[in-house]
């Protein structure tokens, strides 16, 4: 049981970012579930990346929209974050998993709202979409989804390529609207940081170069959640090993 509590422990450790964000989440969507209907929709839509928000105050509300998830469901989110955004973290470093994400969120937005400007101006779409609900975290999320493909070894990197492409693309076709676009956009961006990304692994790897793993190898947290699942297990069954070796010498001690 601690085994597993201090493997989860070092986990949400190494990415204090994500975590600190799910905290600001689950704190908002508190507040949400104690709002009227009414005043949800107006506190969201003030915080919202519309058109109307990104022509007049596009720093606040770029920055506001993170922190809130429309249809408050927060357990999605813990889950999501813990399979991909967290590894991320951890395997980039905050600098450069802020670079990735930031950046498929605010690219994603305004390719997303500036097509929607196009639909409307060609009376594609009505005028009240200028001040459309959206908020959210999914650019960011996709945006770091996507360039998580460049930490999986080949050749299982290209099958989780080809469900993440497929997945949204899916959503697309089926549902061709701007927040569609937009989580298509967030892939296309997260995988443009190829070169980021090669230059994380390749300090991983000169780093585990100058380790004495005998010595300390237990300095080093894994980097995904399956690493963890496996460490977790591994350090359960030599806990209970351990126990059913001390009980069997009991035994043979008592009966000699």
């Amino acid at each position: 049981m601690n085994a597993g509590l201090n493997v989860v422990w070092r986990f949400v450790r190494g990415a204090p970012l994500t975590y600190l964000w799910l905290a600001v989440l689950l704190i908002t969507t508190v507040i949400q579930h104690h709002l009227s209907r009414h005043q949800l929709h107006t506190l969201l839509v003030h915080r919202s990346t519309n058109i109307h928000h990104l022509s007049t105050d596009p720093l606040y509300v770029l920055f506001a929209s993170l922190f809130w998830i429309d249809g408050g469901k927060w357990i999605p989110c813990l889950v999501l974050f813990s399979l991909f955004v967290a590894p991320v973290e951890r395997w980039l470093g905050q600098i450069r998993w802020l670079a990735v994400g930031l950046t498929a969120h605010v690219v994603a937005t305004y390719i997303s709202e500036g097509l929607l400007y196009l639909a409307i101006e060609r009376h594609l779409q009505p005028e009240r979409m200028v001040y459309v609900r959206d908020v959210g975290v999914s650019y960011f999320m996709v945006g770091v989804m996507a360039v998580l493909t460049y930490r999986i070894a080949a050749p299982w990197r290209w099958g989780y390529l080809a469900v993440l492409v497929v997945y949204y693309g899916a959503g697309l076709v089926a549902n061709p609207n701007f927040t569609s676009i937009g989580h298509c956009v967030a892939i296309a961006v997260g995988l443009c940081f190829c070169p980021l990304a090669g230059a994380a692994t390749m300090r991983g790897r000169r780093r585990r170069r100058l380790t004495t793993p005998s010595s300390i190898r237990g300095m080093y947290a894994p980097d995904s959640c399956l690493d963890y699942l496996t460490e977790a297990t591994r350090g359960t069954r030599s806990s209970r090993m351990r126990r059913e070796r001390s009980a069997v010498r009991r035994g043979m001690e008592s009966w000699l």
